[in-house]
């Protein structure tokens, strides 16, 4: 199975992912949008295929989205993209696709669907424990 992570080393939530991603005995593709950036494409497809759509993706807290205005109900898509593009931290994270899905990975244990063998029992950095 392809399994592919937009991935923020720095998020711990993200890094969580990851590992609950190769205990399932997957090892993911692993994009660090922030070095790669986005683009239109994958973007729109991601947003699309989540269910989310661009607003659901929109990552607010510690970014500058609300200083950017993109908060405001009026906000369209094209904006919302054109933003997107030209700031990746953005786009909130982690995002996981597999031949099950895309979701958005928060909380990180909503990632246990996408895997054919999710890992029985998980402890996560902050000493949580998830049972699938």
């Amino acid at each position: 199975m392809t399994v592919t992570l937009w991935h923020n080393p720095k998020c711990g939530t993200s890094r969580n992912v990851l590992e609950m991603i190769r205990q399932s005995g997957e090892e993911p593709v692993v994009v660090e949008y922030l070095k790669t950036g986005w683009d239109r494409a994958t973007l729109e497809r991601l947003a699309r295929d989540s269910g989310q759509g661009l607003k659901g993706l929109l990552r607010v807290k510690g970014t500058p989205a609300e200083a950017m205005g993109l908060t405001a109900p009026d906000v369209d898509d094209e904006a919302l993209m054109a933003a997107m593009l030209k700031e990746p931290i953005l786009v909130n994270r982690p995002i996981v696709e597999t031949p099950k899905g895309v979701r958005l990975c928060r909380p990180s244990e909503t990632v246990l669907p996408l895997l054919d063998t999710p890992p029985a029992v998980f402890t996560k950095e902050d000493g949580e424990v998830v049972k699938a």
